[in-house]
């Protein structure tokens, strides 16, 4: 038996018992992916990190990410909270410093910036991967039938239904406002006869709409994974970093650097702030990153 310590994070908030929770197990070498998969369904967590010896040795760490029913090459909050944790590993109470973090995770290496500080910290990471489209030929209607909502209130603008991959893919769906937003009940049974009938895809619903509950948001998201033991997701980092491929493709933003906060979660009672930057050139995405704050709640140890 080995003790191994674990740490508990909300993710995209500054406050504790709000964002997207996240456990960290630490000194994780030794485990295997069949353990790993195991004390994540313990959590029972969105997701759990795995921290491992990085392969490179200039790089920080090595991670594996596990949701409570599978392995993901990439993820955005798990990105964020153990950037923030292990570049806090160590420090004094009070210590202020922006520190470099590179993390080893399924997609590839990711360049996570840390600002660390009293309560919160900010982490930063460039995406491995800028968003592809996918090939998507589903209606609306049967898109509108897993979501409980009428047809007419997908879209708005000439903002359409569109699938991208920035590592993990997402269906992307936009809604009318916040009253249709906030009537969506995923069934799931539907939702995966419209995966079934896309071979090349195997994406979760991320349900967004331009009316939003904070002035500073640009975006209200929700993201559904119940097939990977997500009933609803909090905030998604990884559908922010594919959701900017719809960014550019309907708002045609000009050249030059521009920023979005999305906000998520509020729908249940865990309101997360994930803030999506890029670069255009060109009309089109020369690099992206996606950040957020992070605060520890809790730490422990497991005997495995």
């Amino acid at each position: 038996m080995r003790a191994r310590r674990y740490l508990i994070y909300d993710v995209f908030t500054d406050t504790q018992l709000t964002g997207n929770p996240l456990a960290i197990v630490l000194d994780a070498d030794g485990l295997d992916p069949a353990q790993m998969q195991r004390i994540a369904g313990e959590f029972n967590l969105s997701e759990t990190v795995f921290v491992l010896a990085p392969e490179q040795p200039v790089h920080t760490a090595r991670v594996r990410i596990f949701t409570p029913r599978t392995e993901l090459p990439f993820a955005g909050h798990p990105t964020v909270g153990t950037a923030i944790a292990l570049a806090r590993a160590g420090e004094t109470s009070g210590s202020e410093r922006t520190s470099l973090v590179v993390l080893e995770e399924g997609v590839g290496p990711v360049r996570c910036a840390v600002s660390a500080g009293n309560g919160a910290s900010f982490a930063e990471f460039d995406l491995p991967r800028l968003p592809e489209r996918i090939l998507f030929e589903t209606p609306a209607e049967a898109v509108a039938a897993s979501l409980g909502i009428p047809h007419h209130e997908i879209g708005f603008e000439n903002h359409a239904v569109s699938v991208w991959s920035a590592g993990v893919p997402y269906v992307c769906v936009p809604v009318a406002n916040l009253e249709v937003a906030g009537r969506v009940r995923l069934d799931a049974r539907l939702w995966d006869e419209i995966v079934l009938q896309n071979e090349a895809l195997i994406g979760f619903p991320y349900v967004y709409c331009r009316e939003t509950v904070n002035h500073d948001c640009s975006f209200h998201a929700r993201m559904f994974a119940p097939q990977d033991g997500i009933p609803e997701d909090p905030a998604t980092g990884s559908a922010a970093a594919a959701f900017a491929g719809a960014i550019l493709t309907y708002d045609e933003p000009v050249e030059g650097t521009h920023r979005y906060w999305v906000e998520q979660g509020i729908e249940m009672g865990r309101p997360s702030r994930i803030r999506l930057e890029m670069e255009v050139v060109a009309n089109r995405i020369e690099a992206a990153r996606i950040g957020g704050r992070a605060v520890r709640v809790a730490e422990g140890t497991l005997l495995l």
